[in-house]
């Protein structure tokens, strides 16, 4: 029988019982049908995972006993991910494989072809809580409130930001990922993907004028947003971020 795991932002430690959310409650009991003293597997993105049980539970309310820490708390990567607002469906999809892949910040922003004009934030959220949940993060990733692409540029960090740009001579983001290395600049990096239909001349041009940006190919195809989303990460992922370790 599976263990449930929960994600609580609530301090763990061992004799200190707190207390599931209703949504968490229902869960445990009438979908899992678990019942006082069972397992669960706790985190809250601070203090590791433990190993608990239900305290008590019913109907919407439920608390739950930490007993002992499983794994001590890790650094999350701060690796990140922009991309353009897509539609429902699509968004939701990126931020759970997005999660899967242990990034730190999602941030979905406006460009000019963006096919949506708005972003629900709390839903996304709970997305990546459940995905969090089910690949066994330690944490959560930050989503981010949607914003204009060039106010995001204007205020970023420096931190090297990699762009997918299907149209033109771009070298493969293989390349590009292994000069950054060389370069001494090492991972974290960010990765920027447009909307369908690619970047508007204008915000490739001012793409171009920053310093942090390294634009790249993702091979001879043209892919769908979502697709090369989760391709450029997962081959970042492999290079330089905690699949190389």
């Amino acid at each position: 029988m599976s263990i449930p795991r929960l994600y609580l932002d609530q301090p763990l430690e061992a004799g200190r019982e707190v207390p599931a959310t209703p949504g968490q409650a229902h869960y445990l009991g009438s979908v899992m049908r678990r019942a006082p003293g069972d397992a669960v597997l706790l985190f809250n993105g601070r203090d590791g995972e433990w190993e608990g049980r239900i305290a008590a539970i019913r109907r919407d309310r439920c608390s739950l006993a930490p007993e002992r820490q499983l794994r001590p708390q890790t650094p999350t990567a701060d690796t990140r991910l922009l991309v353009a607002a897509l539609k429902r469906d699509a968004m939701e999809w990126v931020v759970e494989k997005a999660t899967e892949l242990g990034v730190g910040l999602i941030q979905p922003v406006f460009t000019r072809r963006s096919v949506a004009d708005r972003v629900n934030t709390a839903r996304l959220a709970a997305i990546a809580q459940e995905a969090a949940e089910q690949c066994e993060r330690l944490g959560l990733p930050r989503i981010a409130e949607p914003r204009p692409l060039h106010a995001v540029l204007d205020a970023w960090d420096g931190t090297p930001l990699l762009v997918g740009a299907e149209r033109g001579e771009r070298p493969p983001l293989a390349r590009v990922a292994a000069g950054l290395h060389a370069q001494g600049l090492r991972a974290p990096w960010a990765w920027l993907v447009g909307p369908e239909g690619g970047f508007d001349r204008v915000e490739l041009d001012d793409l171009a004028r920053r310093a942090f940006v390294s634009t790249a190919a993702l091979g001879p195809r043209i892919l769908r947003a979502e697709t090369a989303a989760i391709a450029g990460l997962a081959l970042l992922q492999a290079l330089a971020g905690d699949w190389a370790e």
